[in-house]
């Protein structure tokens, strides 16, 4: 094995945390910003990239460029690493940064390589590789809801996304296809093949209100879909926010009474 072995439990429903268990000298790498709390005796350390040996080594310059890579799919240059630096058992949670699930994945038994959308990584064994997943389509990059440049998490140890909603898992048969609204992709095995479709008809493109393309995914392999991406979620909520100078919606009365009172006239 080349990751740490890592003990997990998750807790919640709609907004789950992870506690991740570490025996003395186990680590996990997480996302800035993901930690949620952790035991005392745990250190804690900012490193470039993440840490693993294909993208640390080198020297500096390999290390840059698993940083690099990072800053292409949206991330930040830097990763936090949790030591336990004990003698005893410590625990150190992590927690989704929106409503959803957590997805424990194995790469061990998912052929050691899973693909995922960019913001979908929450944390990791260490020892495990994120990288970059070129899409080979070029329909793909163009026109794929999520974008170009996806992430790939590879090696044998244990691997944490998080996606929005309700979190269904399918398992394609060699052939079968599934049909998905880009935004509702959220990770998927190496050996799915995944490319972008239009929607046929010019009125279901421009009245559908689903879009004009779709992720066309053709097994063998597995794949996760959420049924609320963040950014469905976040548009909406944009769309229901008071525009100014404009109706107030749901709410409006209250609305004016906090306006007059606020910042309406004082005379």
């Amino acid at each position: 094995m080349n990751n740490h072995e890592i003990d997990y439990k998750l807790y919640g429903d709609d907004m789950q945390f992870v506690e991740v268990e570490l025996d003395p000298e186990e680590t996990v790498i997480a996302e800035a910003g993901g930690l949620m709390m952790m035991d005392d005796g745990i250190r804690m350390e900012t490193i470039f990239g993440d840490g693993s040996s294909s993208s640390g080594g080198g020297g500096i310059m390999g290390k840059l460029l698993g940083a690099g890579k990072r800053v292409i799919t949206g991330e930040s240059l830097f990763m936090t690493t949790f030591t336990n630096e004990g003698m005893e058992k410590k625990h150190v949670s992590f927690a989704s940064p929106y409503p959803g699930k957590i997805i424990p994945i194995d790469l061990s038994e998912q052929n050691g390589k899973v693909i995922c959308q960019k913001d979908a990584f929450l944390a990791a064994a260490k020892g495990v590789s994120i990288g970059v997943e070129f899409q080979r389509k070029l329909g793909t990059g163009f026109f794929g809801g999520e974008g170009f440049i996806m992430q790939k998490l590879e090696g044998d140890g244990m691997a944490f996304i998080h996606a929005g909603g309700t979190i269904h898992e399918r398992t394609l048969t060699a052939g079968e296809t599934l049909r998905v609204d880009t935004g509702c992709l959220t990770a998927m095995t190496g050996d799915v093949d995944y490319n972008i479709e239009f929607v046929g008809g010019v009125k279901t493109a421009l009245f559908g209100g689903e879009g004009v393309f779709f992720a066309t995914l053709r097994g063998p392999g597995t794949v996760w879909i959420q049924s609320l991406p963040f950014s469905r979620l976040a548009s909406r909520v944009f769309a229901a926010m008071p525009q100014e100078g404009g109706s107030k919606g749901e709410g409006s009365l209250a609305g004016g009474l906090f306006d007059n009172f606020f910042g309406g006239d004082r005379r």
